[in-house]
């Protein structure tokens, strides 16, 4: 997969800590780190937007505790 094929978030700011994502067909979407290029999470449209969703009404904010 070239870099082209890869969308730095907008979201992410200038450095190491950015998210990528590509989206080859309207079934797949790929993320991966830019500090982790080799490590690509596979989802598709319906499980990332509940993933998203989850996220920004705080369902998992408790991941992060402890």
């Amino acid at each position: 997969m070239s870099a082209r094929d890869w969308r730095k978030s907008s979201y992410s700011s200038e450095g190491n800590a950015c998210l990528y994502v590509s989206a080859p067909d309207g079934a797949t979407i790929r993320l991966r780190e830019s500090d982790e290029p080799d490590t690509i999470l596979t989802t598709n449209p319906t499980a990332l937007d509940a993933l998203i969703r989850s996220a920004k009404a705080g369902r998992l904010d408790h991941l992060g505790e402890g």
